[in-house]
């Protein structure tokens, strides 16, 4: 199952005193760029990097493999600029750590390339990438349905790297210790299992019972599935978002756990109660960049407060919440963790007990990262929660 197919905006440009259009394709939602100019082999990097941080992208027409070295050529240029000591406010550290992180990927994404109408890359040298586009975007527009659109579209060559490698990483799959190194599968901006400790944690916990289990946001379906291999006969997976409901199938299904899960389309929570409801909802309360961020980052902490505002009203008697939460945020002084209690109180809940895990990721590790005092404090928990009596 594909992702629904929706038109993309248009984006013109001048190009041998004739003008263009193209669709504009951009997984983050960012607007066409508003000046265009053409950019091959003989495009120098400097010069390409000044028209980049005046807001100019560069199209590219030379040869596929020259334009990835001058998008390597233009991050050391990135990568060379004066960088201030981080402020001892980690606070004030993380939201400069994400507009650095913002302009970078604003002046990075000005490199585009072309896409014809069969998602052929029309370039020397270029990648076969008809097959991650259609796994991405969806099948490309029959001609006599595509209506007055362009039929050819533009993206930034680091788009189209993010997509090829996404595509890789759904042809091999993450392996899954939880899953006795069985695989899961993410599709392309459905956020990918790597980080294991949310996982193991769901393995281990204590079952409430195995006649009914609640998945919410289910993402690739590893969750579930981890709770059909511990003997959970029957489990509701909801997620809200296309790409998501088909990884989570497509993932159920080929590691044999298809008629335990059945995958919806909910917001949250999925009609009825059960004995056991999960939830691994983002973690920092900060503004998502593109789809696949949604998964660590959620204004608001909307769906925190969602999953503990309806948790008490979809338990069945006797039944258990679990909640995995890393308390990254606590450390980047974004959600203390006294707002986190008072959610379980004003939600009706009480605290069962609770099991934490250390990261294991290197960026733990790092101490050249600007969050590295946060990161490596950082613990993720599951809260088991169950309705207060």
């Amino acid at each position: 199952m594909n992702s629904p197919v929706v038109a993309p905006p248009v984006v013109t440009w001048t190009e041998a005193d004739e003008a263009r259009s193209a669709r504009w394709r951009s997984e983050n939602g960012s607007p066409p760029p508003r000046r265009i100019v053409i950019a091959d082999d003989r495009t120098r990097a400097d010069d390409a990097y000044k028209l980049a941080c005046e807001g100019t992208a560069l199209l590219w027409r030379g040869d596929f493999h020259n334009a990835r070295q001058l998008l390597t050529a233009l991050t050391r240029r990135i990568d060379r600029r004066p960088r201030k000591a981080p402020p001892a406010d980690v606070t004030q550290a993380f939201h400069l750590h994400r507009a650095a992180q913002n302009q970078r990927a604003r002046i990075l994404g000005m490199l585009l390339v072309p896409l014809d109408a069969s998602y052929t890359v029309p370039l020397h040298r270029a990648p076969d990438v008809r097959e991650a586009c259609t796994r991405a975007y969806g099948p490309p527009p029959e001609p006599e349905t595509a209506g007055p659109a362009p039929a050819g579209s533009l993206l930034s060559l680091r788009e189209l790297l993010a997509l090829i490698g996404a595509n890789e990483w759904r042809r091999k799959g993450v392996e899954i210790p939880a899953l006795g190194g069985d695989r899961i599968h993410p599709h392309y901006g459905v956020f990918s299992p790597a980080r294991g400790e949310y996982v193991d944690l769901v393995a281990e916990a204590p079952l409430p019972g195995r006649d009914l289990a609640f998945d919410i946001g289910t993402g690739t379906g590893v969750l579930a599935c981890v709770l059909a291999r511990r003997g959970v006969r029957r489990i509701v997976a909801t997620d809200q978002d296309p790409r998501a409901l088909a990884c989570a199938r497509e993932n159920t299904e080929r590691l044999g756990a298809a008629g335990q899960v059945e995958v919806v389309e909910a917001d949250l929570f999925p009609a009825g109660r059960a004995p056991l409801i999960v939830c691994n909802p983002p973690w920092v309360p900060a503004k998502p960049t593109s789809p696949v961020e949604r998964a660590v980052y959620d204004p608001g902490n909307r769906m925190l407060h969602g999953f503990l505002d309806g948790l008490a009203d979809h338990l069945a008697p006797g039944g258990e919440g679990w909640l995995i939460l890393s308390d990254l945020a606590e450390h980047l002084g974004l959600r203390p963790r006294a707002e986190l209690l008072d959610a379980f109180a004003r939600g009706g809940l009480t605290v069962l007990d609770r099991l934490d895990i250390a990261p294991r990721h290197p960026r733990a590790r790092d101490t050249s990262d600007p969050l590295h005092v946060a990161r490596a404090a950082e613990v993720t928990s599951l809260w088991r929660l169950g309705a207060a009596t």
